[in-house]
């Protein structure tokens, strides 16, 4: 009987090469699904999917960080003429906090600011059901520590927040309205008049002039 132990390397190097595998799943002709680690060399359709390695994705928030900000969420409010919205996005990426940013432009979006509970200033921070108006590092720092949030940054390398976004996003046919209500008249030239259009002469002319 084979010694399990001798075994055990070659079954380490079959996972090692299975987590960096391909699944192919494939369906031949006669509608039979059958799955293999090798592109199929006929198939009605292939779906390529990695096989499960247990890694998480680079770009995923740590499983803490990702409860947070599910339930304790960070929204920024700024605006164009903002100078405390530096520092306190600064500050925010300082901690690591994911967040989503929204630009104050539009009476709409100053509805949406109150809406959230913010008034006239900038920058306006929500963690969860916590409001902080106006820019004040102990005050977010406190609120931050207070929700949960770690004092040091645990976001991969590579993580990005979303862009920063109205906040009173517009909808695409008022949008379309606005911008053709701003875009300059245009006046076609006027088409000269054929001559075969002109008035007929009058008084003494010669015949075939027109005036």
């Amino acid at each position: 009987m084979m010694n399990p132990y001798k075994l055990m390397p070659v079954a380490l190097l079959c996972c090692a090469a299975l987590a960096h595998a391909q699944l192919y799943k494939s369906v031949g002709p006669d509608g039979r699904v059958t799955y293999s680690d090798t592109p199929p060399p006929a198939a009605k359709q292939v779906e390529t999917r990695p096989l499960p390695s247990g890694a998480v994705s680079a770009a995923a928030l740590p499983y803490e960080l990702a409860q947070l900000a599910k339930t304790q969420p960070v929204t920024l409010f700024t605006g164009d003429s903002c100078a405390p919205c530096d520092p306190a996005r600064s500050l925010l990426a300082a901690r690591g906090v994911p967040y989503t940013e929204k630009t104050v432009s539009s009476n709409d979006d100053i509805a949406a600011l109150r809406s959230a509970g913010g008034d006239a200033q900038l920058p306006f921070l929500t963690i969860g059901r916590s409001r902080e108006k106006g820019f004040e590092e102990g005050a977010w720092n406190t609120a931050l520590s207070a929700a949960g949030y770690p004092k040091t940054s645990q976001l991969p390398a590579n993580w990005r927040n979303p862009a920063p976004q109205s906040a009173a996003p517009r909808s695409a046919p008022k949008a379309a309205i606005e911008a053709a209500e701003k875009a300059p008249t245009v006046h076609a030239p006027a088409s000269p008049v054929a001559a075969s259009e002109a008035p007929p002469a009058t008084g003494k002319a010669p015949p075939g002039f027109r005036f």
